[in-house]
């Protein structure tokens, strides 16, 4: 199996340094990843500057001066051949529960893997310790999908608790939970006067009942949520339909 590797923090991060250690061992993997921390980038795509691919000295990874989204499209198109089986973004520092899928550059590099036609995987530690414990969560999840693939349209969003791997409970299939909004965002000024903004704390948990990938990863299991690109609503078009009648040109 051939896998491709990127993620949000950037190519230096702990995090896909232990992942693409841990899954040498079972696979052969291509590393390709941004220069910088790029957390919150979402599905974001550099239009205005051309991208520029460095090796990363000692490691064999690809750094490049884009989003997530640029490193796997990139890479998918220009820099790895024959095209790999699998993306696999991470391991990301801190967790993606919820409605952070929305913002985060993890799942968006899974994304685009899937958009470009693999099945991929986004994996994150709900901490900032035990990275070693969801590297083995990946090689878990890789040897599953090499005796029992997925569709190509899949994208698996995997979190992790931050625990001794021999502590984790298993895994469940969850769905994802969801916040309240956003904290107010804190205004301040910079060494000339200037008044500059910073983003608040994301908002508290408002829907982390069970089934949740929050309840899953509280407990102690590993949360693996399957996620489609396709945003429509069906269960509401009926009703939008009828919305819609009333319209005039």
């Amino acid at each position: 199996m051939k896998i491709l590797i990127s993620n949000d923090d950037g190519v230096h991060a702990e995090g896909i340094s232990v992942l693409s250690l841990a899954l040498s061992e079972i696979a052969e993997v291509v590393t390709v990843a941004p220069d910088r921390n790029c957390s919150g980038a979402s599905n974001s795509l550099t239009l205005e500057t051309p991208l520029r691919v460095q090796p990363v000295e000692g490691s064999g990874f690809l750094a490049v001066n884009g989003t997530p989204t640029d490193c796997v499209h990139l890479a998918l198109n220009e820099l790895v051949s024959p095209e790999p089986d699998l993306v696999i973004s991470g391991i990301n520092h801190g967790a993606n529960l919820g409605d952070d899928v929305i913002y985060s550059g993890t799942v968006a590099a899974a994304t685009e893997g899937r958009h470009l036609g693999l099945p991929a995987i986004a994996i994150s530690l709900v901490g900032d310790k035990h990275f070693a414990s969801a590297a083995q969560v990946a090689v878990q999840l890789v040897k599953r999908l090499q005796k029992q693939p997925l569709p190509a349209d899949q994208i698996l969003n995997v979190n992790v608790p931050d625990l001794p791997y021999a502590e984790l409970k298993g895994f469940k299939i969850t769905r994802q939970g969801a916040r309240h909004r956003a904290e107010e965002m804190i205004r301040t000024q910079d060494p000339r006067g200037k008044t500059i903004f910073w983003l608040g704390p994301p908002g508290e948990r408002q829907d982390a009942g069970d089934g949740t990938d929050f309840a899953a990863v509280d407990e102690g299991f590993v949360s693996i949520t399957p996620l489609r690109i396709d945003l429509t609503a069906y269960t509401q078009m009926p009703q939008l339909s009828e919305w819609a009648e009333t319209l005039e040109m």
